[in-house]
């Protein structure tokens, strides 16, 4: 007898037979060693495999970084590709992160004003649970820096566990940081080269 050894469907699991992994055992699976080698995130209690990172992505987080650091030192905190505590089942690593200058500093950040995802194979995942992740957490303003199109895709207002506003900025029209209309990005900006 051959016994066929599929993946599981989880949408066929009921909701009280899922159990979501939390932040807390997240972290000591990590201590542990689990994830050595492994970039992964935790997202709605899901340990989730980040997309292979590629040198057009690199060159915009560090365009980022070069833009909005010397512009919000002593403002607020910008956060490069590290842990942001969305939910106590979710901590996503987005690219960039504007955290208010008086968020907690001894656990992973739960509020910002602003998180960046820059998306090249990611897109679709981005737009929709990334996106679901950040409303839900009640992050004021998520942009994606859509690499393939080269263009800064704005999500604003969270209502409900999603964006209720969507816009798409192109070229050299400017996208203010929210609470700080003094900061600006551009498409181009952030693309150059």
């Amino acid at each position: 007898m051959i016994i066929s050894m599929g993946m599981l469907d989880f949408a066929q699991l009921e909701p009280e037979q899922r159990r979501p992994i939390t932040r807390a055992e997240y972290h000591a699976m990590g201590e542990a060693g689990l994830f050595e080698h492994e970039r992964v995130e935790l997202l709605d209690g899901v340990i989730v495999r980040m997309s292979p990172r590629s040198e057009p992505q690199d060159s915009v987080v560090e365009r980022l970084n070069e833009i909005l650091m010397p512009r919000l030192v002593g403002r607020a905190r910008v956060r490069i590709q590290l842990g942001f505590a969305a939910s106590q089942y979710s901590e996503a690593e987005p690219d960039v992160a504007i955290i208010p200058k008086d968020e907690q500093r001894d656990d992973q950040p739960a509020r910002a004003t602003l998180v960046i995802e820059v998306a090249l194979t990611s897109l679709r995942f981005d737009r929709s649970a990334k996106a679901s992740i950040y409303a839900r957490s009640g992050v004021a303003a998520y942009f994606i820096a859509n690499v393939a199109e080269r263009t800064i895709e704005v999500y604003g207002r969270p209502e409900a566990g999603r964006y209720t506003e969507t816009t798409v900025h192109r070229g050299d029209e400017r996208v203010a940081v929210p609470g700080f209309p003094d900061v600006t990005i551009s498409a181009d900006e952030i693309f150059a080269g």
